[in-house]
């Protein structure tokens, strides 16, 4: 299982990019998580907004396909995706993730 981190600008979008996923059949499920306030510097300038974040969970090979249309699908111009592989993970979730 591959499980994936993004920022969106909205809760819009995350639900765009997860159901895009999801009917390609990229993924198994994604949370959307709203109401994160993110500060970051951005071409010299302090930015603080608020985000919502996008968890993915996927197979491990689809997580190449995944980042790819993430970057294809996001509005910003450099998207963070960041990718995990847990450590453990339920025998029955594992085996929904893979019959999904």
């Amino acid at each position: 299982m591959q499980l994936f981190y993004t920022p969106c600008s909205n809760k819009e979008e995350a639900k765009k990019i997860a159901s895009s996923l999801l009917s390609e059949k990229l993924i198994a499920c994604a949370n959307v998580i709203p109401g994160i306030n993110s500060l970051y510097i951005w071409e010299g300038e302090l930015q603080d907004v608020e985000e919502v974040i996008l968890l993915l969970k996927c197979k491990q090979e689809s997580a190449n396909d995944v980042e790819s249309r993430i970057s294809q699908l996001h509005s910003y111009d450099c998207p963070c995706i960041l990718q995990f592989t847990p450590d453990k993970v339920n025998p029955a979730f594992s085996k929904w993730l893979n019959d999904n």
